[in-house]
């Protein structure tokens, strides 16, 4: 297929999907301006395995998918913000250990983890990759970076809480 033709029918294809795509993405994330960046985004990396996936025909259904999974781990980041900052307003209302003591038993703790699940921690939250850019360097798939990050994080909260004073 020449490129010119190839072109056309990737511009076809945006045409008829990327409006239901906007507005899925609005109604499952509930915010209009990011549904437009989660819906081209979400073009992009469905358009891109046009070639691999099973069935060509099902497109729609491909781009559905990733349109939700791109909204959940919005969402999942989001909540994670909100966390992170309630957290941080925490600490400087009631400083209790120093920030150091903190940090020290963090690093220990990431340190005693196995090889993959630091690795997975690290490529995740330190490089802010996505669950398919981790996976990608780690050499497996979104699923086995989520279950190691789940796992070392589990195993980071348990460590933790054994290092708090009493």
């Amino acid at each position: 297929m020449s490129g010119s033709v190839q072109s056309r029918r990737l511009a076809e294809l945006y045409e008829r999907h990327v409006g239901r795509a906007v507005a899925l993405a609005a109604l499952v994330g509930g915010d209009q301006d990011a549904a437009e960046d989660i819906a081209h985004e979400a073009f992009v990396r469905t358009a891109g395995r046009l070639s691999g996936l099973r069935d060509a025909s099902a497109f729609d259904a491909y781009l559905r998918r990733t349109v939700v999974n791109l909204c959940r781990a919005r969402a999942r980041r989001a909540s994670i913000e909100r966390r992170y900052a309630r957290w941080l307003v925490q600490r400087e209302v009631d400083p209790s250990p120093s920030r150091t003591e903190d940090q020290d038993v963090l690093w220990r703790a990431l340190g005693e983890l196995p090889r993959r699940q630091r690795a997975a921690v690290v490529l995740r939250y330190f490089e802010d990759l996505s669950e398919e850019q981790a996976a990608d360097a780690l050499r497996c798939s979104p699923r086995a970076v989520n279950a190691l990050v789940s796992r070392a994080m589990a195993a980071l909260r348990e460590r933790i809480k054994e290092e708090e004073p009493t």
